[in-house]
């Protein structure tokens, strides 16, 4: 948000309020790379406690910090960050919401609706998240062709899906275990949106760029619309 406030300001003209929120996004860039990154576990902490503990359960949403065109991490901690999301949370369903074998973990989304509550974030695959997942790792590969071609397996799965609940559509969410099987509603926007959305502009390489990025007068004059986070 500060990185795009800075280019709002530049592109107003105003050069103080842009380097004002250059500095402020330089800073929270440093404190949060250093708050937030578990050296053990090569991936972030998923919660920061007011007293100072962090909790080192590992979860999906960390990778938006990676896939987003700004992110905070340096490029070793983003390839990081993607190699042990890949290793413990993606499934051909999406990504789990809590690593296996973590205090907590469900790997089946059934039974009763309290069972079924507490597995929903403690181990559920959701299909929308392997969107940001997909944008995480061509962006941390380089946007070379071989990334792109490598992050088209992670979406291949999804074929056959279309015909094993919703028919042509995508599940709200999965089974967390083999063999992932799907769950909650069966036609989902957001699953299918970021599916969509990361093999137009990931795989296919189509993203328009932001107003940073070379050839946006061209690509886009009157709307900012959101690329692969990779000038090109």
């Amino acid at each position: 948000a500060l990185r795009i406030m800075e280019l709002v300001g530049a592109k107003a003209g105003d050069a103080s309020r842009a380097g004002a929120f250059a500095g402020l996004a330089q800073r929270v860039q440093g404190n949060f790379a250093e708050k937030y990154f578990n050296s053990q576990t090569q991936c972030l902490f998923d919660v920061l406690e007011d007293n100072g503990s962090r909790d080192p359960a590992i979860r999906p949403n960390q990778i938006i910090a990676v896939s987003l065109p700004f992110s905070p991490l340096d490029p070793v901690m983003q390839k990081s960050v993607v190699n042990t999301v890949q290793r413990l949370l993606v499934t051909p369903m999406g990504l789990r919401t809590l690593a296996p074998g973590s205090l907590g973990y469900h790997g089946r989304y059934a039974g009763d609706q309290l069972a079924r509550d507490m597995a929903y974030h403690q181990g559920t695959a959701w299909p929308w998240l392997m969107g940001p997942f997909v944008s995480a790792y061509v962006k941390a590969h380089g946007n070379t062709p071989a990334a792109r071609e490598e992050a088209r397996e992670f979406l291949t799965p999804f074929s056959a899906h279309f015909f094993k609940a919703g028919l042509g559509s995508i599940s709200e969410i999965a089974d967390g275990d083999a063999p992932f099987y799907p769950r909650g509603c069966v036609a989902q926007a957001w699953s299918v949106g970021e599916v969509l959305r990361a093999y137009w502009e990931d795989v296919m390489n189509m993203a328009p760029p932001w107003p940073h990025e070379k050839g946006f007068a061209e690509a886009a004059p009157a709307a900012v619309r959101r690329p692969t986070p990779v000038g090109r």
